[in-house]
């Protein structure tokens, strides 16, 4: 597996990685309107252009098969949009992409959150496992979302990047 920036000559396909992904989060909260399945190609193209944004996948041979999107804002970032496609996932590939993210943050960066939906048990129990802590909840709509926080260690990695890159790579 490959884990690299996505770049614009993606942009399709991770608009349909992002589509088939979050399916199962629309059936959870009854709301085939979440902003994951109601982003036009246009948007995505436009989030991707943004220099305030880093978008990482991760590609089996030729086949993107998850993303993660780290928005940039002075010492902080946050981490949204994790997908994998439906039938690898399971197998480490999000929780690989998420512990390869401090590679590509920029100097400076010295907390990371994430926000999933509160019914989200099975990511709210990935992040705890990787140290992110519940700070607090926020509705938006029908949706509550929990917000997570890990203070980034010293040299601006998460604890285990460097396991995480180095299997990556192999």
């Amino acid at each position: 597996m490959r884990i690299d920036v996505v770049d614009d000559a993606s942009a399709g396909e991770l608009l349909t990685v992002r589509r088939a992904a979050f399916v199962r989060e629309a059936q959870l909260y009854d709301d085939p309107h979440i902003p994951p399945l109601t982003q036009t190609l246009e948007e995505l193209r436009a989030d991707l252009a943004d220099p305030a944004v880093v978008t990482v996948g991760a590609w089996i041979g030729p086949r993107l098969v998850g993303s993660i999107r780290v928005g940039v804002e002075g010492s902080k970032a946050t981490l949204g949009r994790l997908a994998v496609v439906p039938d690898l996932q399971g197998q480490g590939i999000g929780t690989q992409m998420m512990l390869a993210v401090p590679g590509y943050l920029p100097d400076g960066i010295t907390e990371v959150w994430v926000f999933t939906g509160k019914d989200s048990v099975h990511n709210l129990a990935m992040y705890a496992k990787h140290g992110y802590e519940h700070e607090f909840d926020q509705t938006a709509g029908d949706l509550t979302y929990a917000y997570l926080r890990k203070i980034l260690g010293e040299g601006g990695s998460l604890p285990g990047a460097e396991a995480a890159a180095a299997s990556s790579a192999e």
